[in-house]
């Protein structure tokens, strides 16, 4: 089995101490630094280790979604991620590469996600923490914050650098009190019919707000418009 170095092997162990899926962040320095980033480590990824290439791009488009601060890689085989050898925060990695490689997989346990295809009953069993790929997207969002969450207090939102480049463009994004409550409706279940009677508004001002939700976060998914939501505090993760 391909082995790290010490040197890379004592960044990984830095890592290891780290379950929320965005531990690493507050690692990050500023883009323009640059004798800052001369002096720092390899930052750590998420390291995607699937076969299935269109799996793998949606997980990390997800991902990306979430921590936009950290780099989000793809890899076909346990042996390209070798080759690669990189410092990794978490293992996203498909059932059957994980069946395949207990020993390894193990040994890293709480950094590995194990992506399935129906019952998770044998790797949950093993102790691993697992995201059904045959669910919907609104499943799978709920079932990645969970991870998201996990190591941190339920008021923790992730900051990285990205944040900082992006600060004068806030005021741009920032929603409205009325926009942040038909965008809990929306994350919610609700249908516009639904979200204008329990708002008290009309259908057609429901319909404007949500044009006007999408346009400022840049998305009509409701997979990603959730990740928002529960990001910012707009919805609790109990709630969807």
């Amino acid at each position: 089995m391909h082995r790290p170095t010490d040197d890379r092997a004592e960044r990984v162990d830095s890592v290891n101490r780290a379950d929320g899926i965005d531990g690493v962040a507050s690692h990050h320095v500023a883009e323009g630094d640059t004798a800052a980033r001369a002096d720092m480590p390899e930052m750590p990824q998420m390291a995607i280790i699937m076969e299935n290439t269109l799996s793998a791009i949606a997980l990390r488009s997800l991902l990306s979604d979430m921590v936009p601060g950290i780099e989000v890689v793809c890899y076909r085989s346990l042996e390209e991620y070798r080759e690669a050898s990189p410092v990794v925060a978490h293992h996203f990695v498909s059932a059957e590469i994980a069946f395949r490689n207990p020993d390894l997989f193990k040994s890293i346990m709480r950094r590995t996600i194990v992506i399935t295809e129906g019952s998770a009953s044998p790797f949950r069993l093993t102790g691993y923490r697992t995201i059904d790929a045959t669910m919907s997207e609104k499943e799978i969002v709920r079932a990645i914050l969970q991870i998201h969450s996990s190591g941190h207090p339920a008021s923790y939102a992730p900051h990285t650098h990205a944040e900082g480049c992006n600060a004068a463009k806030q005021s741009d994004t920032q929603l409205s009190l009325r926009e942040k409550e038909v965008l809990a409706l929306v994350v919610k279940g609700y249908i516009n019919k639904e979200i204008a009677d329990r708002l008290n508004i009309s259908l057609a001002t429901v319909i404007f707000h949500r044009n006007n939700i999408s346009l400022k976060l840049n998305t009509r998914s409701i997979g990603r418009l959730t990740i928002y939501a529960v990001l910012n505090n707009i919805v609790a993760l109990s709630e969807i």
